[in-house]
């Protein structure tokens, strides 16, 4: 009966230790995921910022255009329009003397 209680407290250490050394292995490899995640971060949103810098930049400049058109339509461009240059008008030719 000794031997049994025995092998009963082997299994018992066997199975919560199994699920403890599981659990701790779980635990480190999220903690290294963690510290990899964490140094790639300031990269990625270097570049994100760097992305959306460059897409406001663009936007910026396209409306300033925009509305300097709209500026120029709205006030003109002041000077008044060339009337329609003349059409010349073919003299008449005089018989050269000779």
């Amino acid at each position: 009966m000794e031997q049994a209680v025995i092998a009963a407290l082997l299994v018992v250490g066997l199975v919560i230790g199994a699920g403890v050394g599981a659990a701790y292995a779980r635990a480190k490899r999220g903690w290294k995921d963690y510290r990899g995640a964490r140094n790639l971060v300031p990269g990625a949103r270097r570049t994100a910022w760097l992305a959306t810098r460059a897409v406001i930049t663009k936007v910026g400049v396209i409306a300033l255009l925009l509305g300097g058109a709209a500026a120029y339509a709205a006030v003109g461009s002041g000077h008044e329009r060339a009337d329609p240059t003349p059409t010349s008008t073919p003299t008449p030719s005089h018989p050269s003397e000779r």
